[in-house]
């Protein structure tokens, strides 16, 4: 990235105030980059734990497959999902807080007697899948800001950082030259002003 700037005082200031930004601001970003780093992993891990609790729920349903044939998939119904948000890391992530089931009223005597298990076994699994979502969710926002934090360090640390040192080392140089030339040029001027004083007398 090519830092615009002009060989002049005030344009060294604004590159040294920039400068000095972004070396303060580095570790910060490096710290909040470890900390999604870390909550990326433990999100990969807490999905891997809810599909293999789903994979075990499904098999316990499988299990019990000839009988689900006879069950009402209307007793059933999730109504409503509860949220909430929270901040990980500066990135707000949504948080299951309650699942709403809508239960239809059905006869314990002209029902099978398995039917009040097999709705405790349905809502089960549908706590467990829509937790799943919830952390698939997380895992893709926390995902997405991890890119975005890593990006910005390697921006900050490879590209802008050095290119304002070097702005700044050009202009301290430039201005360095050009106050050496200035005194350079008055000695030469006051040397030659003594040689005509010295002659005219």
């Amino acid at each position: 990235m090519a830092i615009s700037f002009q060989y002049n005082k005030t344009s060294l200031h604004l590159l040294e105030k920039n400068l000095k930004m972004r070396v303060r601001a580095l570790p910060t970003i490096k710290n909040k980059e470890s900390a999604l780093r870390v909550e990326v992993k433990r999100a990969k891990d807490e999905i891997l734990k809810l599909e293999e609790e789903v994979e075990q729920r499904i098999a316990a349903y499988d299990k019990m497959l000839a009988l689900w044939g006879e069950y009402d998939t209307s007793l059933l119904h999730v109504d409503d999902v509860k949220m909430d948000v929270k901040k990980i890391a500066g990135v707000r992530i949504p948080v299951l807080q309650e699942v709403i089931y809508t239960t239809k009223p059905f006869s314990l005597f002209n029902s099978p007697k398995w039917f009040a298990d097999g709705l405790t076994q349905l809502k089960e699994l549908a706590q467990v899948g829509i937790e799943r979502e919830f952390c698939s969710q997380k895992l893709h926002l926390l995902e997405y800001a991890r890119k975005k934090t890593t990006q910005k360090v390697n921006l900050f640390e490879k590209v802008q950082i050095p290119g304002y040192e070097d702005a700044v080392r050009k202009i301290k140089r430039f201005m360095e030259d050009e106050e050496n030339l200035s005194k350079s040029s008055q000695k030469i001027v006051k040397s030659r002003q003594q040689q005509l004083k010295e002659a005219g007398l």
